[in-house]
């Protein structure tokens, strides 16, 4: 049970390890062939939005905004694929989420 224990505590700090980097780490996405890019940290919070001005018509702010949107959304998809890489075998040694209660995985 000791070396369970152990076993445990050591994969929660490999996790805390692993999720500390990926809100370091940044992720790009992009719309409209590279008018609108967002970049987002690992964990999918949005840090950065370009606008190339060649996107900004004042008639049609609603592409504009369509564009934002997949940009984000792009990046974010990013995100979440680093997130299943890093993530994932850290994860699956505990039964793949929630294997162990009380753990937050």
């Amino acid at each position: 049970m000791q070396q369970l224990l152990k076993q445990a505590q050591k994969m929660q700090e490999e996790l805390g390890r692993a999720q500390k980097e990926l809100a370091e780490t940044h992720v790009s996405g992009s719309a409209g062939s590279g008018l609108v890019e967002a970049t987002v940290t690992g964990a999918g919070e949005l840090v950065s939005l370009v606008i190339s001005p060649s996107a900004v018509d004042p008639e049609d702010t609603e592409t504009l905004a369509d564009l934002v949107v997949a940009a984000v959304r792009d990046a974010n998809a990013a995100a979440q694929k680093l997130q299943a890489e890093r993530m994932g075998p850290l994860t699956q040694g505990l039964g793949g989420g929630g294997g162990i209660p009380g753990l937050p995985f």
